[in-house]
């Protein structure tokens, strides 16, 4: 499967990371529909199997034999929504892409306020929900996200960001070459276009299941983020340096100067061993900082692949 250069049909595709929702995929392929066929243009909706452990890829193998329009990839094991969402927007044949969760949090009936504001001013329209519908500490994870976001994308849009996005699909021209195995949709779309928009939809409770979103997965998601598509956290280090630094030439003056006054130094092993102790924690930290990139080229230089496919409805070229 080649990402395309090919020319794309008018339409729309939609993509959607499925991962263990098997009660619910047949339900959002029924609305998915209603909504489309309103608007009176081609299109396809992408399940893309994320390694899932319940019967959803034999759901979806059912769906792709009872609609035409219904294309299904399979992933070899679990590679993470981002990655999965990639696979889905290679294989993506019609002009404009919508991604859109499998939990119908976001309801495929919003999708119309979405494809209004793509104009030609814009080439990305964000879905950000009206009222957020998760607990205190999946809230704190998404805003630790979304300033991650900022620091690699750039720009307000950042906080606006959601998985609920419509776009031109010629995009993904700009990441046709991406190998990483660390993936952010929103960021490699920022390689494509500045042009971004945002409106709010109404965001609906789950009704099955709960979240594979944990606190810890969103902020492990931030931290790839910052160290796989910024350079901040090497400049925080350097920051950190620096401070220190200058926090050692003020501890020196002052030894230095109680010394040339009162003759005596500054007594006392507490004072020696904080000072160590928080000189030691600074090199500690520039230095985990510089393993983390180590570690993104190590696995670059592996050539890790981003996702591998199992299984597919279609013949895959």
């Amino acid at each position: 499967m080649t990402p395309g250069r090919e020319r794309l049909l008018p339409g729309y595709s939609v993509v959607v990371p499925v991962y263990n929702s098997a009660p619910v995929i047949s339900l959002l392929t029924s609305r998915v529909r209603a909504v489309l066929e309103r608007l009176g243009q081609p299109f396809e909706l992408i399940l893309v199997n994320d390694g899932s452990r319940d019967g959803s890829w034999n759901e979806i193998k059912e769906l792709s034999v009872k609609y035409t329009w219904v294309r299904g990839l399979c992933m070899m094991r679990n590679y993470g929504q981002h990655n999965a969402l990639l696979a889905g927007i290679r294989a993506a044949r019609y002009d404009i892409t919508i991604t859109i969760d499998d939990d119908l949090q976001h309801p495929p009936e919003e999708l119309p306020k979405l494809l209004v504001e793509l104009t030609e001013d814009f080439d990305v329209i964000y879905g950000p929900p009206e009222v957020e519908q998760h607990g205190f500490l999946r809230d704190v994870a998404s805003i630790i996200t979304k300033v991650a976001l900022k620091t690699a994308m750039g720009g307000e849009i950042a906080r606006k960001v959601s998985a609920l996005r419509v776009f031109r699909t010629q995009i993904r021209d700009a990441f046709v070459a991406y190998h990483s195995p660390f993936v952010s949709v929103d960021v490699l779309l920022t390689w494509g276009t500045s042009r971004f928009g945002a409106v709010k939809v109404r965001h609906e409770p789950r009704t099955q299941g709960k979240s594979n979103y944990s606190f810890r997965k969103l902020t492990l998601h931030a931290l790839n983020m910052m160290t796989g598509f910024s350079v901040l956290p090497l400049q925080l280090g350097s920051i950190v340096g620096f401070t220190f630094t200058f926090l050692g030439f003020v501890v020196l003056s002052y030894v230095v100067g109680r010394y040339l006054l009162n003759g005596s130094s500054v007594s006392g092993f507490p004072f020696l061993a904080s000072i160590i102790a928080i000189f030691s924690g600074a090199q500690l930290f520039a230095l985990g900082i510089l393993g983390e990139y180590l570690a993104r080229i190590h696995f670059r230089t592996m050539d890790k692949p981003i996702y591998a496919v199992r299984e597919a409805t279609w013949e895959i070229t």
